[in-house]
Order: structure tokens, then sequence, then C-alpha cells
């Protein structure tokens, strides 16, 4: 367990550097419709969610609700989730996490932590790609987050519908990496790149 909270930590942590140095929330990131600041809004409440959750409190949805966010209160909720996860016993109790709009799911610890580690080695690569900086994650962190995802159904409702975390798997490449071969199995064009300036660019 002491591994999957050490990787958990160094994918949050790279998030919030990258979200510290972005000078503009208003940039294009491969969520589709959704600039950098609505992407900061549902990380911080995702953190807050997940935090309360590891904590046992009660299930509350709007404790998970996209909230307008600023990078100091992105990082303020990071520090929360990261306290809460390890906590004493958090891994070992049930617990109740969001699941569609408003919808209350049990799940162990261990495999709540999981879920939330792949949504943020992922959403490290989303700030990142949105600022040009896309990160660079050491390869036993990868080949801990692949199998985990991989557990992720390919098709229902974690693919489709309003509220689905993941996108339709797309098709990664012969020789693709573990990173990018993470991203094209959660739905994720691992050649995205921001539009320019004047409207160029893959979405």
């Amino acid at each position: 367990m002491t591994g999957l909270l050490e990787f958990h930590a160094v994918a949050l942590n790279t998030t919030v550097a990258l979200v510290d140095g972005a000078e503009r929330l208003d940039l294009p990131t491969p969520c589709a419709g959704w600039d950098l600041g609505r992407l900061v809004a549902h990380m911080t409440g995702q953190n807050l969610g997940f935090a309360a959750a590891a904590r046992g409190d009660g299930f509350e949805p709007r404790t998970w609700a996209e909230v307008p966010s600023t990078p100091a209160a992105f990082r303020a909720s990071a520090a929360e989730v990261l306290a809460a996860f390890a906590s004493e016993g958090a891994a070992e109790r049930t617990w109740s996490i969001l699941a569609g709009a408003d919808q209350e799911v049990q799940v162990p610890g261990r495999t709540a932590i999981g879920f939330h580690f792949i949504d943020y080695v992922v959403h490290a690569w989303d700030v990142g790609v949105s600022l040009g900086r896309p990160p660079v994650f050491p390869r036993p962190l990868l080949e801990a987050v692949l199998p985990l995802a991989l557990e992720v159904p390919a098709t229902g409702p974690a693919r489709s519908g309003p509220y689905a975390p993941f996108a339709p798997a797309v098709t990664a490449a012969a020789d693709a990496d573990p990173m990018d071969e993470l991203l094209a199995y959660l739905g994720r064009d691992p050649e995205w790149k921001a539009p320019s300036p004047e409207g160029e660019g893959a979405r």
C-alpha cells in the first residue's frame, strides 16, 4: 500500500506544480469543452470529495461539486486529500464515493485510491500538454498505474453518457510507451496538441 500512496503523491504533486506554473486558466485542454480553469475546478472538487470519503465523512454530493478555483485553492485541496489518504486505517475502510450526478457508490479504500491515482496521472498530462509541458513520469509509476487503468471496463457507464469518467478507448501506436498506452486506453489522443493562437492544431 505504501508504494501506491507514494506513486499517487508523485502524480498529484506533479499536477500541483503544473497548475502553480500556469499563467492562464483559459487555455484549451484535451477534455472536450473544458478550458484549464474548468479542469482545475473539477480537480479541486474531486479532491475535496475523495478527502471526505477517506475520512469517513457522510456522503454529500455537494462535497464533490466543481468549485471556482485558483492554483492556491487547488494546492490546498491536494494537501487535504494527501493527508486524508495517508491517515491511519483509511485504505482499509469502505469509502462512499460519487458516481454519476449524485449517486453514492461504496468501494474499498484501496480501490478508491487507485481511482484517484489513475485520474491524476491522466490529469497531470491534461494540464501539462495544455501548457506545452507534458509531464514525464518514472517508468515504475507507469507500470503501477497501467494495470489499474486496464481494469476500467471498455464499454458501459464508465465510457458513455454525460457523467462517464473516460471516453471510449482509441488505438495506441504499435510502439506506444506505457504513458501513451494509458492515455489511449482511457480515451485520450496521445498526440493532442493545444490549438495555436490562429486556431490551428489538433483537438
